[in-house]
């Protein structure tokens, strides 16, 4: 919880810097700073969902991706080295809010017709909706919201789990092995370098997962508003 609320004060602080004295004529950190939110809003969100509909779930998503970034990358910091979300807890919130903003917009755009589109697939004979419907269902509502908390959790956890396997294998080959004369503990060399490539490797899937979770929160909006999916 305390990394959680440092990474949500770090964010905070971040964008206060970033945007207190924004300048027609913009200087490194304020060019870095809008390529990213641009990378967000543009690549993401307006590619998925186009500008005038992406501009209403904007603020969600955007807040969306720098979260779950900022606490992907927790888990390559020294000293913190845990990355929150591979605590399942609060990826099922943030699963729950994608779900939510699925069903709202979905409910906003068409009423009541978004659980016929969700459930009824258009072309199916009618006698086969007792069937498909609770299938539809088990995959629009609850597989989704699922898919989306297990695949950040896993991620975050196998990539932590490798890191840390490596490292610690390099501590008993270096502290216990070669420490007692046995020339064995040199592979804590080759531990320490697959340590460290891994690290390189977790901090990619950090940034690669928050991507991830954002444009699927995006696409399952434009799914929940299109005509016919």
């Amino acid at each position: 919880m305390l990394i959680r609320i440092l990474v949500v004060v770090a964010l905070v602080l971040f964008f206060w810097l970033a945007t207190r004295n924004l300048k027609v004529r913009p200087s490194r950190g304020q060019v870095a700073f809008e390529y990213l939110v641009g990378f967000v809003r543009n690549g993401i969100i307006y590619d998925t969902l186009g500008e005038e509909r992406g501009r209403r779930y904007e603020p969600i998503l955007m807040t969306m991706f720098f979260l779950v970034l900022g606490m992907n990358l927790t888990g390559s910091i020294p000293g913190l080295q845990l990355a929150p979300t591979a605590a399942i807890g609060l990826p099922i919130v943030l699963a729950i809010i994608a779900w939510v903003m699925f069903v709202y917009a979905g409910m906003r755009e068409k009423g009541g017709r978004f659980w016929k589109d969700s459930l009824f697939l258009p072309g199916v004979p009618w006698f086969l909706y007792p069937l498909l419907a609770p299938l539809e269902f088990l995959s629009t509502f609850i597989v989704r919201p699922v898919t989306l908390t297990l695949r950040l959790t896993m991620n975050m956890i196998s990539g932590h789990m490798l890191v840390v396997l490596c490292f610690t294998a390099t501590q008993f080959f270096f502290v216990t092995v070669l420490a007692d004369g046995n020339l064995m503990g040199l592979l804590g060399i080759g531990s320490f370098a697959f340590g460290l490539a891994f690290t390189a490797l977790d901090i990619f899937v950090a940034v690669l997962q928050a991507y991830v979770f954002a444009i699927l929160s995006a696409i399952y909006i434009q799914l929940a508003v299109a005509e016919e999916h």
